[in-house]
């Protein structure tokens, strides 16, 4: 009888695990993480002991936390995450210092020796990226200010966890004639590093579109997939090389795409892999809480497990208290942050193979950190079902995201300003129109004047099949962040290619990117206002009404048909300023022409 192999029985195990434990938590609110943690406790070595090959699918896993760091990157251009530079490293390192010196000052106190007690306390400082971006995500956190600042020290932790992992071998058994042999291995390693980073700038500069546009040019949709994967592959694959963070290295290159023409086409390809990896991460650390630990030494386990997430959650509450975070987003803050991370595992096992530590205090750490990652998620749904409400007297529960298909002719994303005055026109005209918007103070003010606005991010293709732009005709688009705004427009024009865009640009630039998207109604938000000003002043100075009506009307014309000769050489800024310039003086010519015409006009009615 034919056997079937392992990798078939265990990828069974696997999905059959989520599929039956996800849906269950959701169902109970829980929220997946939750639900992948259970799945991987419920198949692993302290459960019905289905699969015991932990490490190996954790290392496995981890490339799902690789995967969406690249999309992540993909997301920043950059000059967007230049402007992050200062949260990164001021903020990031502010949030490992102060928690890494609370952990280590307490430990010491404890009568632990100073290097275990660092160590241990860098390990601990550090958080799940994965854990807490999905959480972010879930709850459309990203555009907030708490989100940001979640994000940018997370991107630091990557970067910190480097030189943690350089500094073990130095407080190990390390000494003596191997130290200048160790000197000249840091100083191999450092070259390695530098060059590493370097060839993933360049060839993502040099290399990477022009392959890119090669493969796409072949017409085999299946090859860019694959090519898009063995980019991230390969990068990851450098990076573990030599001794790097993968997830720093596949966030590099997706920054350095993020202006790539294929930005949404590898945001396709990548995203279902991401979310299957990524869920066996979740299930991969689930089966590796040894709870045989907890068991022996189950005191010691709790104290290490209150004690760390104790002081981490007073260190970052009182950092979101200095970056004046808004108060209602400091406890989901302070907990995305407070549990263990991924990182730990490696720092702690790195360090009983340098024998900073035995092995037996570091299966107490990592245990501790797991069950850390299996606790915050709990603690986060208790925050959202019993703190967050009381923080906002009330108010939150009231904001609903569409629940019931809609089935309105207009859609309206973004209620603000320019998004009111369109609402507004439509509904007395009688025509129905479902509003989105993700402010939830503006949600506030504009229901209480009786407007039925919906919560949620109009770049969700969920949220918009719910809101019916499927059977809508048309949407107006008037959120004010640039970037959403046109990820918005890529969302749409993918999914619902019958819809109907009518936009607001914010500048030129703005109103480029959406004409090649292919959008053509927009207006600029403030042109037509600036136009009736300039009447005003023009009536102030003496000219007749209708004089200036036709004398705004004329620079309007002149002003849209000057903007479609700038279009196709919006690339070319030298040729734009040409076009421009020459626009200006043909106006200025025509405009002299039409004042001699009714002066000689005048005169002749007077003689």
């Amino acid at each position: 009888m034919t056997h079937a192999p392992a990798w078939l029985i265990n990828s069974f195990i696997y999905l059959a695990a989520a599929v039956v434990a996800v849906p269950l938590a959701k169902k109970l609110g829980l929220g997946s993480i939750i639900g992948y943690l259970a799945a991987g406790i419920a198949i692993g070595p302290w459960g019905l002991g289905l699969v015991t090959n932990v490490q190996d699918i954790l290392h496995f896993a981890e490339f799902g936390v690789v995967l969406m760091l690249f999309l992540i990157g993909l997301e920043l251009e950059p000059r967007r995450l230049w402007s992050l530079r200062r949260p990164i490293f001021g903020w990031g390192s502010a949030q490992l210092l102060s928690c890494a010196g609370l952990l280590t000052g307490m430990a010491m106190a404890f009568g632990i020796h100073w290097t275990t007690a660092l160590v241990a306390g860098l390990g601990l400082a550090l958080s799940s990226t994965a854990i807490a971006l999905q959480s972010i995500n879930e709850r459309n956190l990203m555009r907030t200010s708490s989100g940001q600042a979640g994000f940018s020290i997370l991107l630091f932790q990557d970067v910190a966890a480097i030189p943690i992992l350089a500094l073990l071998p130095l407080l190990g058994a390390i000494g003596g004639e191997n130290e200048a042999v160790a000197q000249t291995s840091r100083a191999l390693e450092a070259i390695k590093i530098v060059a590493a980073i370097a060839s993933i700038i360049l060839g993502g500069r040099l290399l990477l579109r022009p392959v890119l546009r090669w493969i796409a040019n072949s017409g085999t949709p299946e090859i860019f997939t694959a090519a898009s994967l063995l980019l991230v592959v390969g990068i990851a694959a450098l990076m573990q090389l030599v001794g790097l963070s993968m997830a720093l290295g596949a966030f590099l290159a997706g920054v350095l795409l993020a202006e790539s023409e294929y930005r949404r086409e590898l945001e396709t390809d990548i995203e279902p892999f991401k979310a299957l990896l990524l869920g066996l991460f979740f299930i991969a650390v689930g089966m590796s809480i040894d709870f045989g630990v907890l068991w022996k030494f189950p005191g010691q386990m709790l104290a290490i497990l209150a004690g760390f997430l104790g002081l981490k959650l007073l260190a970052i509450y009182g950092l979101a208290y200095a970056m004046k975070l808004p108060y209602q987003e400091r406890p989901v803050f302070a907990l995305l942050l407070a549990q263990g991370g991924e990182f730990a595992f490696v720092v702690f096992q790195a360090a009983a193979g340098a024998s900073v530590f035995s092995p037996e205090t570091a299966s107490l750490l990592i245990g501790a950190v797991a069950l850390s990652m299996l606790i915050s998620p709990l603690l986060l749904v208790a925050i959202d079902k019993l703190v967050l409400p009381r923080y906002a007297n009330g108010k939150k529960s009231t904001l609903e995201e569409i629940s019931e298909p809609q089935e309105a002719p207009v859609i309206i994303a973004g209620f603000g300003r320019y998004g009111q005055i369109v609402g507004r026109m439509l509904l007395a005209q009688g025509i129905s129109a479902t509003v989105l918007d993700h402010d939830a103070d503006l949600i506030e003010t504009v229901r209480a004047f009786g407007y039925r606005v919906f919560y949620g991010d109009a770049t969700r293709l969920d949220l918009l099949r719910t809101a019916g732009a499927a059977q809508a005709k048309i949407l107006v688009l008037s959120v004010d962040d640039v970037e959403q705004s046109l990820k918005i427009v890529d969302v749409v024009r993918e999914n619902f290619p019958q819809l109907q865009i009518v936009a607001r640009a914010r500048d030129v630039t703005h109103w480029n990117a959406l004409r090649d998207r292919g959008v053509m109604r927009v207006e600029r938000e403030l042109f037509e206002s600036s136009l009736r000003s300039a009447r005003t002043v023009l009536e102030l100075l003496g000219q007749s009404q209708e004089l200036a009506q036709q004398a705004a009307g004329r620079f309007r014309q002149h002003n849209l048909e000057l903007f479609e000769r700038m279009y196709p050489h919006r690339n070319d800024r030298e040729k734009v300023i040409a076009v421009a310039r020459q626009g200006r003086l043909q106006l200025e010519a025509q405009m002299k022409q039409e004042r001699e015409q009714l002066a000689q006009q005048a005169k002749g009615s007077q003689d």
